[in-house]
């Protein structure tokens, strides 16, 4: 069953508050008019065979997600077809749109200067980020258990991974980082709640995600800590230095030693 995380797009461009009645899973039977465009872990739009979109069609609809909805005629082409003469680029756009508008004319909206998602497509990765964002602005009070289930899933997977257009590269990037800090974010709220388990969850994610970085080895030997699992905190301890030695010979910072250091003596 296709899942995504919906957000009214007005809520989007207000930048609402997050609760889970604006983030919600939604699965094929709600919501059953709208179109949904996954970009998070691979890319899928719900009722439509990736065959029958083609993937001119995927990079399309990607490229207009990940632009906010719009993008100029003239530049999607240039961008979509670099290496073909600018008639061309124009003719390739022009039977992209073409079998877009067949197999799924409820997505794309097209003008002769223009070219945009339609105003009710949901897009995960629109969602994702704004959830992230807001879980990251410490001004916000956030529900921790309601969001935990609300928007995990969305903090799983990367945008679009295995695909090599340059135009993604950065947004990629940008948005692996935006990931693995929200994970953190969680994880730490989960733990100060007292929700341990999802903590660890959130904390072994983006370990996962980035097994070099601190940050997340701290935040999820933390979270052991909270719970009274000194072993297991002391383990991730090891194994992040025995692994940053291996890959960059460099050992964890004073502070995280000093952290592990107390831990091991409160124990």
């Amino acid at each position: 069953m296709y899942q995504a995380i919906l957000l009214d797009p007005v809520e989007w461009s207000r930048g609402a508050h997050v609760t889970v009645a604006s983030i919600r899973t939604a699965t094929d039977n709600a919501d059953a008019g709208r179109c949904r465009v996954r970009l998070l872990g691979r890319f899928d739009l719900a009722g439509v065979q990736a065959a029958t979109v083609g993937g001119a069609g995927q990079r399309l609809v990607a490229l207009l997600a990940i632009n906010t909805g719009m993008v100029a005629r003239w530049q999607a082409a240039q961008i979509l077809y670099p290496h073909t003469t600018d008639a061309q680029a124009t003719a390739n756009l022009r039977g992209a749109l073409f079998r877009l508008h067949r197999c799924c004319p409820d997505t794309i909206a097209a003008t002769s200067t223009d070219i945009r998602l339609v105003a009710d497509v949901a897009v995960d990765y629109w969602a994702a980020s704004l959830a992230a964002r807001r879980l990251l602005d410490p001004a916000v009070a956030i529900a921790d258990r309601d969001l935990a289930d609300a928007v995990w899933e969305v903090f799983d997977q990367d945008l679009l991974p295995g695909w090599s257009e340059p135009w993604l590269v950065n947004e990629r990037e940008r948005f692996h980082q935006l990931r693995l800090h929200a994970l953190e974010a969680l994880c730490t709220r989960l733990t100060a709640a007292g929700v341990h388990a999802r903590a660890v969850d959130a904390g072994l994610a983006a370990v996962g995600a980035d097994p070099l970085r601190e940050s997340a080895r701290r935040a999820l030997i933390d979270a052991y800590l909270a719970e009274g699992n000194t072993c297991e905190a002391l383990r991730q301890y090891n194994a992040f230095s025995t692994l940053l030695y291996a890959e960059l010979g460099l050992q964890p910072t004073e502070t995280l030693r000093r952290h592990i250091s107390i831990a091991q003596t409160c124990g």
